[in-house]
């Protein structure tokens, strides 16, 4: 088996090789891009292209520089270069990854992107069928994976808007802050603004996982009952108020 490998890479790809390679990769880098650009991710389908392009062009070069140097009696590492690439594209994966709060997104994309460029490296080498195959695999886990996970138990979260009026600002955003780790919740948007008799303040709070509605009504019954906060309000009526 080694020996029909090296065979293989004894073979110099011609020009029309080289091009059926490079469009193998550029379509593993279309459709997974694709994907990645409908559901409005970072890295989008040129990017996806690109990278498995780039990796494509590094695998070919690898072969050819073996050929080269082999025919000089030297023995040089066909995946040496490869391995640069699949480092390298790790720090490009890691542009895409953005922390909102306490949520971290953009770890599938970068997935995605070194995926991308594994297949290209595959297609660079001329293996077509591991890269249709992982091709396959990949979409699915994007695609089909996605909607099982959306079901799963703990993926449910509970997004309400809230509205508070108080007198310290302080002392509630304080409260809204500890009651909002004690029960496991992440808040996002606050906004604080002075009235005639205070302060009022509207933000939303995300409770994610088992037990999330239950944690939310906890949590409201906390600063409904809390003697900082003057009145609470949650939802379409706490919306309301904001717009006034």
């Amino acid at each position: 088996m080694l020996s029909d490998i090296l065979h293989s890479f004894n073979m110099e790809p011609g020009f029309w090789e080289i091009c059926l390679r490079l469009l193998c990769a550029m379509l593993v880098g279309l459709i997974i891009g694709t994907e990645r650009e409908y559901t409005n991710r970072p890295a989008g389908m040129r990017t996806h292209i690109l990278v498995a392009l780039g990796a494509c062009v590094v695998a070919i070069t690898g072969q050819v520089l073996f050929n080269e140097y082999n025919l000089l009696g030297a023995t040089p590492d066909p995946a040496r270069l490869s391995a640069q690439v699949i480092t390298g594209v790790g720090f490009l994966g890691a542009g895409t990854i953005m922390r909102e709060g306490a949520t971290v997104k953009g770890l599938t994309t970068a997935a995605s992107v070194w995926t991308v460029a594994c297949l290209g490296i595959a297609a660079g080498y001329g293996y077509y069928a591991v890269a249709a195959a992982g091709l396959i695999f990949a979409f699915i886990t994007l695609t089909i994976l996605e909607l099982v996970q959306h079901h799963l138990p703990g993926r449910a979260h509970a997004l309400e808007e809230y509205a508070l009026e108080c007198e310290d600002i302080t002392a509630a955003l304080s409260l809204i802050n500890d009651q909002a780790q004690a029960y496991h919740g992440e808040l996002q948007h606050t906004l604080a603004e002075k009235t005639a008799t205070g302060y009022r303040v509207t933000f939303h709070a995300d409770f994610h996982g088992m037990g999330h509605r239950r944690r939310r009504e906890r949590f409201f019954a906390a600063l409904a009952a809390a003697k900082e906060v003057h009145t609470v309000c949650r939802g379409t009526e706490a919306a309301r108020q904001k717009t006034h």
